[in-house]
């Protein structure tokens, strides 16, 4: 007789959250880096609960980053990002960019759009393969559903415009979307980005002080929207990034170990570079 092994899961592995406590287990990770870690402000139910929810995780798919080591009856979930199609957005709405930005273009453009956000990682595991997992879960999301736009929010810790006031410059200056696939901030919350001329901007320079998941994004290829937004609730500055998945064909070509169809990547096994060392949004 021939015995079939049992499927062994990887040590960590990304894939979707498959039950309702799985999706309270990222909630719960995201109320640990967001408002323990980074000092966001809880109402008086989710500090009782000590998860970071809203209507939004109802119809979002959940990526999550699983450590099996435990064993297999105890997985430990150790970072997510929360992603939302168009269908699913539609059933709440719309998109939760929706309250910071103006994202008419991108509903205009006719492209099938997805939401990236609630991105976040355990100090422990912020390291070059989580993070490589976690990219990989989205562009294995951006294959199986066609999606053609990716954007969403990603943050600067703080609410001190003037501290970054360069960093915005020069997102404004040498990363701003065109008019057709721009957001603009909504009028009530604009922050201004064009602080500063762009002449005497040192990219290379600034480069190297913006956030790490910033930072990553535009090694894909992201542009930005037109202003920024303060964040009250999660102590942070907001910017909105855009990406066409064409651009990030051949980037996830030149920087992530992936196996993509040939329609997609033009290539498979790619060589590996990390993007970012450690991600906070």
């Amino acid at each position: 007789m021939i015995i079939t092994p049992l499927h062994r899961p990887e040590p960590i592995e990304i894939r979707r959250a498959q039950t309702e406590d799985e999706i309270r287990a990222a909630q719960e990770l995201r109320y640990k880096v967001f408002y323990e870690e980074y000092g966001a402000k809880a109402d008086p139910e989710m500090a009782r609960l000590k998860r970071d929810a809203d209507p939004y995780d109802v119809v979002a798919d959940h990526l999550i980053v699983v450590d099996n080591t435990g064993g297999r009856n105890n997985p430990k979930i150790v970072g997510t990002y929360r992603v939302i199609r168009q269908e699913a957005a539609n059933k709440v709405g719309g998109f939760y960019s929706s309250a910071e930005y103006d994202i008419t273009p991108l509903h205009n453009c006719g492209l099938n759009m997805l939401e990236l956000g609630r991105s976040c990682v355990l100090p422990e595991y912020r390291t070059r393969a989580v993070l490589q997992l976690l990219w990989q879960g989205i562009a294995n999301f951006v294959i199986e559903h066609k999606i053609e736009i990716l954007f969403g929010c990603a943050s600067f810790h703080g609410t001190d415009v003037e501290s970054i006031s360069e960093q915005l410059a020069y997102l404004h200056h040498y990363h701003l979307a065109p008019p057709a696939l721009r957001p603009v901030a909504r009028k009530e919350r604009y922050v201004e980005m064009n602080l500063h001329p762009k002449e005497p901007l040192n990219p290379r320079q600034i480069i190297n002080t913006l956030p790490p998941l910033i930072k990553g994004y535009l090694r894909t290829g992201c542009m930005v929207g037109e202003g920024a937004v303060i964040d009250e609730q999660f102590n942070t500055i907001d910017v909105c990034i855009v990406l066409k998945t064409d651009m990030l064909a051949e980037q996830y070509r030149k920087h992530f170990k992936l196996t993509l169809p040939n329609e997609l990547s033009g290539e498979t096994d790619a060589d590996v570079r990390s993007l970012f060392q450690r991600k906070k949004d």
